[in-house]
């Protein structure tokens, strides 16, 4: 007999997919845009440029609205789980710069907002729940906690390499980036 996942556990498994899928596209086509690959596909409004961000926020109230003040059955719930996840990612991918008041798109901030809320997501709708916990789930969990501890703490020298190498690399990209000054010459 196979044991469904809870309708909170699939709601944010969704979510967890939605927010996943949407942040990469996000990145990938800021990347591509700043590149020249693509056309520029920014929203300048009085030549201020419109930031993800924004999108993210007018999705999460209309979201929010919606969850308040309407009756929903499961199909529109998972909808509305699809929704909030893509309207998070969009919102958190600029992170850095919400909390900053500004500064650039490649702020480390917004990466690990982002690894953080995955990271609650993906417990949410991954992790037992905890009526099913059990003394070897807390030993395993202790494991892979020391696992992880002693993997970030080896990796993070690289990482400062890594970062002190691309971040150069991504602001001068975001430098050369089209916007709407530029693009009237």
């Amino acid at each position: 007999m196979e044991i469904l996942p809870s309708p909170t556990s699939h709601l944010a498994r969704l979510t967890f997919v939605a927010f996943l899928l949407t942040f990469i596209a996000a990145r990938t086509l800021v990347i591509l845009i700043m590149t020249r690959r693509l056309p520029d596909l920014f929203l300048y409004v009085g030549g201020t440029h419109v930031h993800h961000l924004n999108y993210g926020i007018f999705l999460l109230s209309a979201v929010a609205g919606v969850l308040l003040f309407a009756e929903l059955n499961r199909a529109q719930r998972s909808i509305c789980a699809l929704v909030y996840g893509a309207a998070m990612a969009l919102t958190f991918d600029e992170f850095g710069m919400w909390l900053h008041l500004g500064g650039s798109y490649w702020q480390r901030a917004s990466f690990d907002a982002v690894v953080l809320v995955l990271g609650v997501l993906g417990l949410l709708g991954f992790a037992p729940p905890w009526r099913h916990v059990r003394a070897h789930h807390f030993a395993v969990g202790g494991v892979l906690l020391l696992t992880i501890a002693g993997f970030s703490a080896l990796l993070v020298k690289s990482l400062s390499r890594a970062n002190d190498k691309l971040t150069p690399r991504l602001m001068e990209m975001e430098k050369n980036a089209p916007n709407e000054r530029s693009e009237k010459k």
